[in-house]
Order: C-alpha cells, then sequence, then structure tokens
C-alpha cells in the first residue's frame, strides 16, 4: 500500500529565473602561464631622471630647503620620496608635483629640517 505524496511547488519570490551557482574548482595548472614575475620597469634609477639646475630652482634650494628634479612621468609622490631617499640617503618632508608644457614631469622635494639642502646639493654635483 504505498501512498503517492502531493510534491509541494516551491514559491518563487522573484519574477526572472537565474541559474544556480555551479562548484567552481580551484585552479590547478600544469604549469605556470609565465615564466618569470615581471621586472619593476619604474626603479628608483628611471623614476630620478635629472636635478633642474636654472636660477629658480636655485632660489628653491637656498631658500626654502627644496631640491628640484626631473621625475619620470609615470611616478607618484610617494615613489619620487622613495627614490630621493634611496638615491642619496636624505629623508623628505614631502613633495609636490607639476607637469611641464613640454609633457616632463617636474618634482619640488621639500627636506625635513635635519638636512640642508644646499650641503645635499654640492654633494650631488648640482652647484
Amino acid at each position: 500500500s504505498s501512498t503517492l505524496k502531493k510534491k509541494t511547488k516551491k514559491i518563487r519570490t522573484k519574477v526572472t529565473f537565474h541559474r544556480p551557482k555551479t562548484l567552481k574548482l580551484p585552479r590547478n595548472p600544469k604549469y605556470p602561464r609565465i615564466s618569470a614575475p615581471p621586472r619593476n620597469k619604474l626603479d628608483h634609477y628611471q623614476i630620478l631622471k635629472y636635478p633642474l639646475t636654472t636660477e629658480s630652482a636655485m632660489k628653491k634650494i637656498e631658500d626654502n630647503n627644496t631640491l628640484v628634479f626631473i621625475v619620470d612621468i609615470r611616478a607618484d609622490k610617494k615613489k619620487i620620496k622613495d627614490a630621493v631617499k634611496k638615491m642619496y640617503d636624505i629623508q623628505a618632508k614631502k613633495v609636490n608635483t607639476l607637469i611641464r608644457p613640454d609633457g616632463t614631469k617636474k618634482a619640488y622635494v621639500r627636506l625635513t629640517p635635519d638636512y640642508d639642502a644646499l650641503d645635499v646639493a654640492n654633494k650631488i654635483g648640482i652647484i
């Protein structure tokens, strides 16, 4: 005496039907798709191109304890700050940047009070 049960209908709450999410297995590659990790093309030698030696830049060095550099267009302020620290062993207080009309990026690197921009400029060879 088998009794048949009526199947209960699932109540639909939305108008549209979405297929259920199925099993997604984690990737298990047989070999890496790229042979070597990409090297960092924007290292500190690439970021700082050269210091500016214009009259206004010299005035900044003397009056504002600030060095002026031409930097890579892709470098941001944090990268410029790190590059200056790595290259010249000086601590930058802040970095201001601007894009010049000729398409290059200029960075004003303000040094902390315990560094003298004039001494650093002499060491680098700007003056």
